[in-house]
């Protein structure tokens, strides 16, 4: 009996989580699915079956690539410094430096604050009489339109999922660098390296897993970008910051066109699988013996 409830308690620990994904994401999923292949033009209430119909609409749809771009210009700007400044930042609290536990408080206090309030904060910073044109002005300069040129609001939508991700970023750092052995970075001074070289030859390889974890949570989260895009420009100007989420609210909420924005979820959640099985198959090969 004693072995029947060794082998199975797992189990039950895990059902609560099993439950939740069900209700939450396989049936939401399959709902999803099977809206995608139907057409709901003539009667939401009756809907009849479009095959791929509406997949070919979607990808004749000028504005869904125009927000496919734009979905991948926010991935590159947000990703590689995610990947990298909360490494710096991480390397730099790991060290023992006075009044450290402020600097880690400080830097992760907008992880905490709701991207809503940050957004909104932001909106006033962008404003035409706000701190950034305030300091444009100081060096003589004109005054921006950070979310109302069409050059600007992309970056400064950016730049909010930047300074709203680094604190995350660095505690997922900061706990694997607290698990490299000591004896590596006492074994590279010996050999004469300096603190970029120690850095460059043992952290990097050590925590690249992490690495590759940071990269693929950042993609992830920045191809599901939306709160600060409906707060801060609602897909403008000139739907210069519409992203693919956006699209689908769109769509979904303001059109009632359920079959489009169900078509483009499917295909959201296939390019976040991409970027998954991407990080899995040359990341971590080793890890999961692939």
């Amino acid at each position: 009996m004693n072995t029947f409830y060794k082998k199975h308690i797992p189990y039950l620990f895990l059902l609560p989580a099993f439950i939740f994904l069900i209700i939450f994401f396989f049936l939401p999923f399959f709902e999803t699915l099977i809206i995608s292949f139907k057409d709901y033009s003539n009667d939401i209430y009756t809907p009849v079956f479009a095959g791929f119909d509406n997949y070919k609409a979607l990808f004749k749809s000028h504005e869904f690539y125009i927000s496919l771009l734009n979905t991948f210009l926010f991935l590159g700007m947000v990703v590689p410094v995610l990947a990298f400044v909360p490494l710096i930042t991480a390397i730099f609290i790991n060290q023992k430096i006075r009044g450290i536990s402020l600097y880690k408080v400080l830097i992760y206090l907008p992880v905490i604050v709701s991207i809503v309030v940050v957004a909104i904060a932001f909106k006033w910073i962008y404003a035409d009489e706000g701190i950034f044109n305030y300091i444009v002005s100081i060096f003589g300069g004109k005054s921006i339109g950070w979310l109302t040129d069409t050059h600007f609001a992309l970056l400064s939508v950016a730049l909010v999922t930047i300074y709203k991700g680094i604190g995350y970023y660095m505690i997922i750092y900061l706990s694997a660098l607290m698990s490299v052995p000591k004896e590596l970075y006492e074994a590279a001074k010996t050999d004469g390296a300096n603190l970029f070289i120690e850095h460059l030859t043992v952290t990097i390889p050590q925590i690249m897993p992490t690495i590759a974890l940071v990269v693929t949570m950042s993609s992830i989260s920045a191809l599901k970008v939306f709160a600060e895009i409906y707060v801060m420009t609602k897909g403008g100007p000139l739907n210069s910051t519409k992203t693919i989420v956006y699209y689908i609210y769109e769509r979904a909420f303001e059109n009632l066109d359920l079959s489009a924005a169900s078509s483009a979820s499917v295909v959201l959640l296939a390019i976040i699988l991409v970027f998954s099985v991407i990080n899995i198959t040359f990341f971590e090969n080793k890890r999961y013996k692939l």
